[in-house]
This record gives structure tokens, sequence and C-alpha cells, in this order.
């Protein structure tokens, strides 16, 4: 990556006046969107489970970070549930798209939901609904492991707090922001996909099914994931998710590109320029003209 490709990610200082101009104005474009969209978008419900698990996979409630009080684990505990239950077994039928907040719906005080954790700008603040970032995250992930096919996802802008435990790949999740921050999903299969949600005490857990088995299996993973000192000061976290196919004999029949990420790190990592340790590389940007 060379100093002007570096320019692009450095942070822009907005006012709060234009912040909240600018999430108006998306907000909007969203609803207008929505409004004249030729697309069929998922809303029925099937009580009985289709009958054959895609994928599962599950997350933990409960994360200690560093100077974050618990209070918010608990109040996000309380808007996952109300969100899960707007989700829970609904059913994707083929030519038809889900959308996250079309179905969940703008999380207000009056639907019962709390001040949970958001992050703001590479910050954390409280705000209404707060956590269900949580929620996206699964089910991206999930759908990685699918024949869907996404067709709108946001990366994290910013990676906030250290790995912790971590076993998936560096941004394998899905940012949200009513309504602007979509995750939608197409269902341009030929069987119907149904997406299962539910919470344990200490585990959001969650699944596709389908009416068939399928006929394909996937391996999530990341390539050239590298940290670089920026020339204006901080430090960028880059990679590229990739995903192997496999038939139902185990014999992999293709690598897909799914997609890249690039994120502001609000910690400064322990490692030396130039380092290499659980496949992370430290690469030192210098400015322009620098003879250094």
């Amino acid at each position: 990556m060379n100093i002007f490709q570096s320019m692009q990610f450095k942070p822009k200082k907005r006012s709060k006046l234009r912040s909240m101009v600018g999430m108006t104005y998306y907000r909007l474009k969203r609803y207008y969107e929505w409004a004249i969209s030729n697309q069929t978008f998922a809303k029925k419900k099937q009580e009985d489970l289709l009958p054959y698990e895609i994928f599962q996979h599950q997350t933990p409630i409960y994360r200690k970070l560093k100077d974050v009080d618990m209070w918010y684990q608990e109040n996000k505990v309380k808007n996952l549930s109300l969100a899960v239950e707007k989700l829970n077994k609904v059913v994707i039928y083929p030519g038809v798209t889900f959308s996250y907040w079309r179905l969940i719906g703008k999380p207000t005080r009056r639907k019962g939901y709390v001040e949970g954790m958001v992050l703001y700008y590479g910050k954390f603040k409280p705000g209404v609904g707060g956590g269900l970032c949580q929620l996206s995250n699964l089910i991206y992930w999930m759908t990685l492991h699918t024949p869907l096919t996404v067709i709108e996802r946001h990366r994290h802008s910013y990676d906030v707090f250290p790995d912790s435990r971590r076993k998936q790949p560096f941004g394998s999740g899905a940012t949200c922001a009513y309504n602007f921050l979509d995750l939608q999903i197409k269902n341009e299969t030929n069987e119907p996909y149904q997406l299962h949600l539910y919470l344990t005490d200490t585990h959001l857990v969650g699944e596709w099914r389908s009416a068939e088995p399928s006929l394909t299996a996937y391996k999530v993973y990341e390539k050239e994931h590298s940290i670089t000192h920026e020339y204006w000061g901080g430090y960028m976290r880059h990679n590229t998710i990739y995903r192997k196919v496999f038939n139902m004999q185990g014999e992999q029949i293709d690598d897909e590109y799914i997609t890249e990420n690039h994120a502001l790190m609000m910690y400064e990592p322990l490692l030396e320029s130039g380092e290499t340790k659980e496949g992370v590389t430290i690469v030192q940007h210098k400015t322009a003209g620098s003879g250094n």
C-alpha cells in the first residue's frame, strides 16, 4: 500500500451537526429505496422448523471488555431478545431477499429497547438498541457457510477491542445501524431457507435450515492479514476473506473471494515493526519524501 492508498483511511473529523444531517439523509434515502424497490422481502414465518440444518453457530453473550461496565452486556441481552423475536423462524423463499432492518424495525424505547453499547467513530457510548451488531455478525458469519447470497454487508470501520480468544477471522462480521447500514441476503437457490435463532443463559445461537440437505460445504478463511502504521500516526488492520467450497465427497471445487477489510485500530498492536506473529505483519509506512 502506497502513501496515496493510505490517505483514504485517515479518519475524518465531522461535527455532531454534520453527522446528524448525514444520518437523516441516508435514513430517508433507505426509506425511499424500500418504497420503490422491486425486490420481494422476506416477512413470512413458519413455526415448524425446516428439516435440514445447513449451518449452526453460537457466540457468547457476556464478554469482559476493558473499561466497559457489565450493565452494557445485561442491556444488550434485552435488546437481542427483542430482535431475535422479530427474526426467528422467518423463511426466505427462492428469489426473496432477507433485510435485517425491515424485519426488526427501528429500535425504540416504546418497543422495549434499552440503552446498550453503540460504537461511534471508534469509541463506544450508550444508545437505545445497542448491542444488535452481535446478531448481524452471527447471521453474516452463518450465511457465508451456505449457498445464500449476501447482497449488502457493511464492514466495521474501527477495530475497537483487542482479540480475545478470537476463533473467526478478523473482519468476518457485519456492522449495522438503523436503517442505512443493512444486512441483506438473497435466496438465489431453488429451496427455501429458514433462520432459527434463540438465546441461552450464556450464548446467542443461530442456524440456517432448509427443505433439502446442502450439496456443498464451506470453509471461511483470511489472507493477507497485516497491520500498517500509517503516516498520520494510527494503525490500520487489513485482510481479505475467502471461502473454500467442497462437494459432498469432501473434494474442493472452488475458492471464492468474499470481501476485504480495512479498520482503524483503537489500540496499539503489541508487535514491533516488521515482526510477524500468528500470521499478522506490521508494515511501517513512510511519509512522502522521507529519507528514513
